[in-house]
């Protein structure tokens, strides 16, 4: 009589993977960095606000409504159908403050990745291939960095034009220098370790060796350093729609609004509380998730548990 076939035991239950566990990490150390998670919270109301501003906001930003206009000519304080009051032409704050965050994170994030993209170009390219490479670049960003920032931006707008494509071309051309330099003393002292040797010795191009072997260690700085680069982004283009050489009107800017309020101050505070509470916590949020990215990140910190 033949044995009956033998049955295979049922495969063990598969344990999660390190993607669950990595964000197991990620959601305990929120809970202990409470000042990262409403800096994250505030960032992702803030995205919202600015893609939704077409139905959050009940007018128009570009529009002059007379109603809301008092009988003097004066802008009229929150209520009356605007909960964040008028600007002196008319127009509706809540409405324009909404579109500038749009202005405001476009800007910010496209400006920075562009600068995020030639910091690590200029950085990897200087620190791997050395020699009169490392020498012009270096040297180029030197330069760069010895110009101070918002002179620099003002004098470069001032010869392409103000337009919201020239600040973002503007922003990147000056704030790639920190990530190149950071990223050139990483790959200085990556380049000299066991696996790029034997990268070479296999006969493997420069190319590949920076994209396959030295990019892939980089990373958690460059997104530390990206993330810490909106905040500035966003700050220099408030600062050059304050001066009147950032985004032209009458393009709802968080900084025009600023210049704007200013004046006002006395009869008006709210045109100036609105976009200048909105430009802190925005900045503030960014600098706090950077921060804590930098904590998540590092290898050499202790887990918290």
């Amino acid at each position: 009589m033949t044995a009956p076939p033998a049955v295979a035991p049922p495969a063990p239950a598969q344990t999660p993977a390190a993607a669950p566990a990595g964000f197991r990490r990620v959601l305990r150390s929120l809970r202990q960095d409470k000042p990262a998670l409403i800096s994250i919270v505030l960032l992702v109301l803030l995205a919202a606000a600015a893609i939704g501003a077409p139905l959050l906001a009940a007018h128009s930003p570009l529009a002059t409504y007379p109603e809301g206009l008092a009988a003097n000519g004066a802008p009229i304080g929150p209520g009356h159908g605007f909960p964040l009051g008028t600007d002196p032409n008319g127009r509706d704050v809540l409405a324009r403050l909404l579109y500038g965050a749009r202005v405001s994170l476009v800007i910010g994030i496209l400006a920075n990745g562009l600068a995020t993209v030639l910091g690590v170009v200029v950085g990897l390219s200087a620190g791997y291939l050395g020699g009169w490479v490392e020498t012009i670049l270096m040297r180029l960003t030197d330069v760069i960095m010895s110009f101070p920032i918002l002179l620099f931006c003002i004098a470069l707008i001032a010869v392409t034009g103000p337009s919201e494509r020239n600040v973002v071309i503007v922003i990147a051309l000056i704030y790639w220098t920190t990530l190149a330099r950071i990223v050139r003393s990483q790959v200085l002292s990556l380049r000299e370790r066991e696996f790029v040797v034997a990268a070479r010795t296999l006969g493997l191009s420069h190319w590949r060796i920076m994209r396959k072997h030295l990019f892939p260690h980089l990373v958690p700085t460059i997104i530390v350093y990206a993330t810490l680069g909106v905040a500035s982004s966003i700050l220099i283009e408030a600062s050059l729609s304050f001066l009147g050489v950032g985004v032209p009107v009458p393009t709802p800017s968080w900084g025009q609004m600023i210049e704007q309020g200013k004046e006002y101050f006395q009869i008006a505070p709210w045109l100036l509380f609105a976009p200048g509470v909105c430009l802190i916590l925005t900045v503030l949020a960014f600098n706090l998730a950077g921060d804590w990215l930098r904590d998540l990140l590092d290898p050499t910190a202790p887990e918290r548990r």
